[in-house]
């Protein structure tokens, strides 16, 4: 693998081979996933972070460790509870002294990281939810006046159980908006179980090996991302993004089952999450230019979760995939 420098633009080839190599070592650790591990890598590089949704025991914080050090990045988890305060996810002012005299020094919280898994994000109060906002949307936070920069890149990958109901948090719209994906972790196939099972009922339980070495890790994906926002979208593809968006209007032209089964559509930015999305997986399949199939792809991760169901809908059990899948296919068969 050649070494791009932030000077030197990233030949496609090499983010290409490079994505390849990622995918393959986190599979290898992460058994029946693949869907899964691509979604993590495809929103890291365009830029944004990752709601992961499953039931316990899918593997959900040896995918996040796995692919910090995948990666070459530093690595930091927080077990989300009721008791969690802001603080201790930011981290907070201390008096020390310091030549004999008491001063006030800052101690960066976990929140100082490359990858941050904040796990059972849900099981944290709205107060501690919302801490992460400035962080997820500004790369920085503000503690006692003071804005402290994060490193760069910073991904935040955070679970949720969809199962619990009792002393959980929903996130509100607004902390949703700011994940670029919601993506969903299936139980896994006959086959894959029994294949998780001789890897983790072993003495040697396998471990994640380092694609992207520590020194060069950083720079690789701060150059990586520079390329992904210069591949090519024509006006075509622009506008069918925008049917698409318009579909999930209740107030829309096109969007009859909308009125029915949303209150609100999705946001300007779930447009800007596909098209970046879609932007990472033209350069995945070789093209520098994104096709309708990249849009296709990765839509349901960028809207999932941004569309309010109505009343009527939950009354009916459906979910936003479905009413997604509904509204999306008359955009699709449309010339």
């Amino acid at each position: 693998m050649t070494s791009s420098t932030p000077s030197t633009p990233m030949p496609p080839e090499e983010f290409r081979t490079v994505f390849r190599q990622l995918q393959d070592e986190l599979a290898r650790i992460i058994v029946g996933q693949e869907a899964v591990v691509q979604a993590l890598l495809v929103a890291c590089f365009a830029g944004g972070h990752v709601l992961l949704e499953g039931v316990p025991g899918l593997g959900k914080t040896l995918l996040a460790k796995s692919f910090a050090k995948a990666l070459g990045l530093s690595f930091k988890r927080v077990q989300c509870t009721p008791d969690l305060m802001p603080a201790d996810i930011l981290g907070t002012e201390m008096v020390v002294n310091r030549d004999g005299k008491n001063v006030f020094e800052f101690a960066p919280g976990p929140v100082f990281t490359h990858v941050l898994l904040a796990d059972e994000i849900n099981r944290a109060t709205p107060k501690t939810q919302s801490a992460l906002l400035e962080a997820m949307a500004e790369n920085q936070v503000s503690v006692s006046g003071n804005t402290f920069r994060l490193p760069d890149p910073f991904f935040v990958m955070a679970t949720q159980n969809p199962i619990e109901m009792e002393g959980v948090y929903s996130l509100p719209e607004a902390q949703l908006d700011r994940f670029l994906f919601r993506v969903f972790i299936l139980s896994p196939s006959e086959s894959d179980l029994a294949r998780i099972l001789r890897q983790t009922t072993v003495s040697e339980i396998p471990a994640a090996k380092t694609v992207l070495s520590a020194e060069q890790g950083k720079e690789w994906i701060v150059s990586a991302r520079r390329l992904v926002r210069e591949v090519l979208v024509a006006q075509a593809i622009e506008a069918y993004v925008v049917r698409l968006i318009m579909a999930t209007q209740p107030d829309g032209v096109a969007a009859t089952g909308a009125r029915r089964f949303v209150r609100y559509g999705a946001s300007p930015r779930g447009a800007q999450a596909i098209l970046m999305g879609a932007k990472v997986l033209a350069l995945v399949h070789g093209r520098v230019n994104v096709s309708r199939e990249d849009v296709d792809e990765v839509m349901m991760h960028a809207l999932n979760h941004r569309v309010v169901l109505s009343f009527e809908a939950e009354a009916e059990r459906r979910t936003a995939v479905d009413v997604l899948r509904e509204l999306a296919e008359p955009v699709r068969i449309a010339k």
